[in-house]
């Protein structure tokens, strides 16, 4: 549904740019200017170290409900009824506890993750603007969400935005025999 709303958006913008043919149309591969970015190293080191935090968390969780069935197995023969009952409920009370707190931790690594990208996305989007204002840009579409665009009609915006961030590409360090 969310792509066929961007594609649907793509059209009308593609339809309403092409009526104006004095408009210039652009393309930019989003995604790739934002992993390209130099923040990016930063906000992944906070992802992981977050994400390292919840996962320790998630872990010890995980021992102390392991224990728990451990001494419950171990004196299971020994227990009443009525105290086994008990000790089982306490075991899936646990395992509850733990599937919640994972609910929870992906949600806090998605607000996480968003917090950290909303400055890069911010810096990205004023760029890609200004460069499309400079050129004479009226629209910029996401490349891989464009199913057909004839090259010579559209400007492809990544190497101004680029230079614009000062994001310099890295020197290719593979090499053939």
């Amino acid at each position: 549904m969310k792509n066929l709303l961007k594609l649907s958006l793509v059209a009308i913008f593609a339809m309403v740019a092409a009526s104006a043919s004095a408009q210039k149309m652009g393309q930019i591969d989003y995604q790739a200017l934002i992993m390209q970015m130099p923040e990016m190293d930063s906000v992944q080191i906070k992802l992981q170290v977050a994400q390292k935090d919840y996962e320790d968390q998630l872990e010890s969780l995980q021992v102390e409900i392991n224990n728990k069935i451990n001494d419950y197995q171990k004196a299971a023969s020994t227990l009443s009824d009525g105290v086994k009952q008990l000790k089982e409920r306490e075991i899936t009370d646990l395992q509850t506890r733990l599937q919640e707190y994972y609910q929870i931790v992906q949600e806090e690594l998605a607000k996480v993750q968003a917090s950290l990208m909303a400055p890069v996305e911010e810096r990205a989007h004023a760029a890609i603007k200004k460069i499309a204002k400079a050129n004479g840009i009226v629209v910029v579409f996401h490349s891989p969400s464009v199913i057909y665009l004839d090259e010579d009609s559209i400007i492809d915006v990544m190497p101004l935005v680029k230079k614009e961030l000062g994001i310099v590409d890295k020197p290719n360090t593979t090499t053939t025999k």
